[in-house]
């Protein structure tokens, strides 16, 4: 309140500042394709969560009455019909809408687990790294650049035939490799900050290299790290869907996309919804987490738009 000389009182209002959070959320939310991405992956968790109560068929119920047919609304003539399947029947009689739904969950777990896999790894390494620098940073890169020249497809089959074939084996096998660009990406941008007054005032406070790496520098990363493990999981989901399209991924009865696409691919000439459906899926799938990651790119950092 402020008393003039009039004797009449003015009010000032208060002025509230937005964190950088609350701005880049703002943006976020009028990026219309990053959202339509959000709204649709969260379709398709709960398409992927619910699948039993979608379909009175179970995802490995084989039908040999009901071999590779076509659903019933499917436009194009063909051998057989499946009425009472959404997606048709694939080459033994299962239900193609619920083996989609559970490739689902398969595929995005293996997304979203190997990244949080290297995720950890790479931003641990990378700060590390970064922050130490001199020769303790250039033998830690030196290490990441021989695990690249690594052939990724040996490394798999090694692992395969020394381990057998498991479902967990993919994660460690993706995940070991992923955290690689997420090590390089996290060490560029602890290098541009560490001589940064924040961190020379944790230095003369007394806090200890740990401190300062786990404090100081890894929160002031989140940034490009948010955004690169938004496009992380789409290119794990292909790398899953690769490995199991040769064959050394998921094994039956347990299905992911890549698993269907490959089977559709044998059917494409005869039974085209085997690959249409799967392959429709992961296309969506892979298309939301990029927009995501642009929208996240685009709030974190408006000066790049």
């Amino acid at each position: 309140m402020i008393a003039t000389g009039q004797n009449l009182a003015v009010t000032i209002p208060e002025l509230s500042g937005r964190s950088l959070w609350v701005d880049a959320r703002q943006r976020l939310l009028r990026n219309r394709a990053a959202m339509a991405g959000i709204v649709i992956l969260a379709v398709i968790v709960l398409l992927a969560v619910f699948a039993p109560l979608l379909s009175p068929h179970a995802y490995d119920a084989v039908n040999y009455d009901l071999i590779s047919c076509a659903p019933g609304w499917w436009p194009v003539e063909a051998s057989c019909s499946a009425p009472g399947y959404i997606f048709g029947t694939d080459a033994i009689g299962r239900d193609i809408f619920v083996r989609v739904l559970y490739g689902a969950r398969v595929s995005l777990a293996v997304g979203l687990v190997a990244t949080i896999v290297s995720l950890v790894i790479g931003v641990l390494y990378g700060a590390t790294a970064g922050y130490l620098g001199g020769r303790i940073d250039s033998l830690m890169m030196r290490v990441v650049d021989v695990l690249y020249s690594l052939p990724f497809i040996f490394f798999v089959i090694i692992l395969m035939v020394v381990f057998d074939r498991n479902f967990i084996l993919l994660f460690v096998a993706i995940g070991a490799v992923e955290w690689l660009t997420m090590a390089r990406i996290v060490r560029g941008q602890t290098l541009s900050i560490k001589q940064k007054e924040f961190i020379e005032a944790a230095r003369a406070a007394g806090v200890g290299p740990l401190g300062i790496i786990t404090r100081h520098v890894i929160p002031n990363v989140v940034g490009p790290v948010v955004v690169y493990v938004t496009l992380t999981v789409p290119t794990v989901i292909l790398m899953e869907s690769f490995l199991s399209f040769l064959g050394l991924g998921i094994q039956e009865p347990l299905t992911s996309w890549g698993v269907l696409i490959s089977d559709g691919a044998d059917q494409m000439e005869t039974a085209p919804w085997m690959l249409l459906f799967p392959a429709l899926f992961m296309a969506v799938t892979l298309f939301c987490f990029n927009f995501v990651g642009d929208g996240l790119r685009d709030a974190m950092d408006p000066k790049d738009r």
